[in-house]
């Protein structure tokens, strides 16, 4: 579709270019005014009948209007973009003079009159292959169709932006806070939805962080695993630390109960060394380590350890999107094992979200956030948690065995997710940036609800 622009000093000027260069049944796509006149979109009416062809052209449906003899048989038009009006009135004589005639008597509404019989010339039949039911409009054109009607959504989301900043600018601060530090906009959407007016920043501040902790889940010390046993698998992509989170855990057994009560599992017998590295923590803890290879393995090794009061399987690092995830979910299907799923602070909300959803065919009993130390804001990771509705477990900040491993707090998350950027920071967001980002994931939603709906 050759969509043109065409810019003047006034709307009359420009409405003449477009009917001098795209003849006057144009359409208008948009106008606007700018610094020292008018733009106008438009296209030529040929090209807009390649993707809405008009029923008064269409040759094909002319035998429907020779056999329409009632209102009834007249068809519904499908609304299109409006046409140029750029043909000229006819000019009607002055009064008083000797050629000017009558007005005609108005005409009945086109509904209530029949149309007139029209012979349509009879074509000897032509052997050709059957037309489709329907034109298949190119993807290029397409493409431009949805690409302008994202431009429309946007700017009005963005004025619906302006009026928030106007009406509830609060509101409209703390949402900017938000964005700075990492929550996507969804997060901020659902935390702010029920935001009281007629609170000031300090205290609406307080009052998103406290919606927020009551969505983090949590265990506390009456329901810590180490105390209640069990079998559990930790897994996760590459390097996110599941073999020293395993150690850390198991070390933290051992202190409680004794090294009798624990045994260690690991399903990593393609890495490299990465058997023996929990051997040697094994070692040091006097707990046994024992390799499952394939699903048959593991379900003997915990058919001779169901009586051990905590069994941890140590599994094998893979991305998300590797074809073996389906492999290790297969191997755990079979067994009572609970899987915990390893999140790196460090990571971007939407790389957590794939995670999460690959996981997610797992029974996921909840997750453990690692390197905290690492990261310079917990707001992407703790978001990802919080709508996901995934339990969180424990919090590791570190390489040490098994210090550096702790039960979640979680005003002391939140105080970190909160924490707003300086000024001079190259991620903070000003003037309508936040506006704009807002506009543009609410227009992303509703065009991933199109096409699942």
């Amino acid at each position: 579709m050759n969509v043109r622009k065409f810019i003047a000093a006034t709307a009359r000027d420009a409405l003449r270019k477009v009917k001098e260069t795209l003849g006057p049944d144009a359409i208008i796509l948009s106008n606007r005014g700018i610094p020292g006149g008018v733009e106008i979109m438009a296209v030529a009416a040929r090209d807009m009948e390649m993707i809405v062809p008009t029923p008064e052209r269409d040759t094909s449906r002319s035998k429907e209007y020779t056999s329409a003899a009632s209102p009834a048989a007249s068809p519904t038009a499908s609304p299109v973009p409006t046409p140029l009006a750029a043909r000229e009135p006819p000019q009607l004589p002055a009064q008083g003079q000797p050629n000017a005639r009558p007005s005609p008597r108005p005409l009945p509404p086109l509904a209530a009159r029949p149309l007139p019989q029209m012979a349509v010339p009879q074509s000897p039949p032509a052997r050709s292959d059957p037309k489709p039911e329907a034109e298949v409009v190119p993807a290029a054109v397409m493409e431009e169709i949805r690409t302008l009607r994202r431009i429309v959504e946007q700017q009005l989301a963005g004025f619906a932006w302006g009026e928030s900043a106007r009406t509830e600018p609060v509101k409209m601060e703390i949402l900017r806070q938000m964005l700075d530090v990492g929550f996507s906009p969804q997060a901020a959407r659902d935390l702010l939805a029920d935001l009281p007016r007629e609170l000031e920043s300090g205290p609406a501040l307080s009052w998103v962080k406290g919606a927020a902790e009551r969505g983090l889940l949590t265990i506390n010390s009456e329901s810590d695993i180490v105390d209640q046993g069990g079998i559990y698998a930790l897994v996760g992509p590459t390097g996110v630390g599941k073999t020293t989170t395993t150690a850390k855990l198991a070390a933290r057994c051992v202190l409680r109960h004794g090294a009798r009560k624990l045994a260690l599992v690991t399903t990593d017998g393609y890495r490299i060394g990465a058997h023996e590295q929990l051997r040697i923590y094994g070692r040091i803890l006097g707990v046994p380590v024992h390799l499952a290879r394939d699903a048959k393995d593991l379900r003997a090794t915990l058919r001779d350890l169901q009586h051990t009061h905590m069994v941890l399987i140590d599994t094998m690092g893979m991305s998300q999107r590797d074809r073996m995830v389906s492999e290790q979910v297969a191997m755990f299907a079979a067994s009572n094992v609970q899987s915990l799923l390893l999140l790196s602070a460090t990571s971007r909300g939407d790389t957590l979200d794939d995670v999460v959803r690959s996981y997610s065919r797992l029974d996921l009993a909840g997750s453990i956030l690692t390197k905290v130390d690492e990261a310079a804001s917990l707001a992407s990771s703790l978001d990802v948690i919080i709508r996901n509705g995934l339990r969180l477990y424990y919090v590791s900040n570190g390489q040490r065995v098994p210090e550096d491993l702790h039960l979640p707090n979680r005003q002391y998350l939140l105080h970190r997710a909160f924490k707003d950027l300086p000024e001079s920071s190259p991620h903070h967001l000003s003037g309508v940036e936040p506006g704009l980002m807002m506009a543009t994931s609410a227009v992303g939603l509703q065009s991933a609800g199109g096409q699942h709906g």
